[in-house]
């Protein structure tokens, strides 16, 4: 019987770079047609605004989509290649990860748009590693000591009951 993995694990490298892949078209699907939609509506003479957001989707949506995509999927493959030379997966591996995909996605354009790009992606990264870290270092709610002199009290019942001076109702069919 196979043993269930934890859920904070993530998959081995060939299938998460196309998790990421397809994951990220996705997310670049749905956040491009809702921005471009929101365009084409407001760039649009008044009587064909739905057509002109319609427009806008279905020209640049797809663009987004796929650049989403080549984007993530360089930068898994170069997360898993990191992952594999250093035989460790921490923070590092995103940040050089980052840093690696802006300048390959760089690279046609010279080596100054390299330099730029592999900083952008390196602070990008970092920003959003440190954040993640922050976040799981956060204590639960429900997890926090809990103060004993703030302790709450039982509650307690009264010692006499008040009857009521009105006799219940009789549910007698006359």
């Amino acid at each position: 019987m196979q043993q269930a993995r934890p859920s904070m694990e993530r998959d081995p490298c060939p299938d998460r770079i196309l998790d990421d892949i397809g994951a990220s078209f996705g997310m670049g699907a749905v956040g491009g047609s809702f921005f471009h939609f929101v365009k084409g509506l407001r760039n649009s003479p008044s009587g064909a605004r739905f057509a002109g957001g319609m427009e806008g989707v279905r020209m640049n949506a797809p663009r987004v989509a796929g650049g989403f995509a080549v984007w993530c999927g360089l930068f898994s493959a170069c997360d898993c290649a990191l992952v594999s030379v250093r035989q460790k997966e921490d923070p590092y591996n995103s940040i050089i990860a980052g840093a690696a995909t802006g300048g390959i996605l760089a690279a046609r354009q010279g080596l100054r748009a390299v330099a730029r790009a592999s900083l952008q992606g390196a602070v990008l990264l970092a920003l959003v590693s440190s954040f993640g870290i922050m976040m799981n270092r956060l204590p639960d709610a429900g997890s926090m000591p809990v103060n004993k002199t703030e302790t709450c009290k039982e509650p307690q019942m009264p010692e006499t009951f008040d009857v009521p001076s009105t006799p219940p109702p009789s549910f007698e069919y006359k």
